[in-house]
């Protein structure tokens, strides 16, 4: 099902003649209004210890509530990529970045509440001064460091994640 299936209204004119205009909007018949569906931005970090360990998760919630994760989250409004990853970063790890280079972009659908969101999640290489003062807040039941040849990607519960970091695994090998 096509997430704008669940908009049944104009958001502006409160009309039910809020219509299909093409594969990414819908059209108000009634004002005219043309609503965009497009992805929400989230930010995704690795976060590697002086031992070359990836800093992973657990989550705490749902969706894939207990399954691997990597910290990160929603970028809220009047917020670059770079000053969210460093806000969910430290809400989930207690821990401080100091530096954020972007790596890459990946798609997902993120259910939340049992509504599809798509996202176009970010990821980032983020560099902290103490790796060892991090804990589990927030939306994490549990994080510690793991060597990147010890990760089962199968073990991520999230696609772009799981994605993400066999595209990072990958890449950082090969460069060192």
């Amino acid at each position: 099902m096509h997430p704008l299936s669940q908009f049944g209204f104009c958001p502006k004119c409160g009309s039910s003649h809020f219509e299909e205009n093409n594969e990414k909007s819908k059209v108000c018949r009634q004002c005219g209004f043309v609503y965009y569906f497009n992805p929400s931005s989230a930010t995704v970090a690795f976060i590697l210890n002086e031992k070359n360990e990836l800093l992973v998760c657990r989550r705490a919630k749902e969706p894939k509530k207990g399954t691997l994760d990597l910290p990160g989250g929603f970028i809220d409004m009047h917020e670059t990529a770079e000053e969210g990853v460093t806000r969910e970063v430290l809400e989930e790890t207690n821990l401080k970045v100091d530096k954020a280079t972007y790596l890459f972009t990946l798609p997902n659908i993120y259910i939340y509440s049992g509504f599809p969101v798509h996202t176009l999640d970010m990821f980032f290489l983020c560099e902290v001064k103490d790796s060892s003062s991090f804990g589990a807040k927030d939306d994490v039941a549990d994080s510690f460091f793991l060597p990147l040849d010890k990760i089962n990607s199968e073990e991520f519960g999230l696609d772009s994640v799981r994605e993400g970091f066999v595209r990072f695994r990958s890449s950082y090998t090969d460069v060192k």
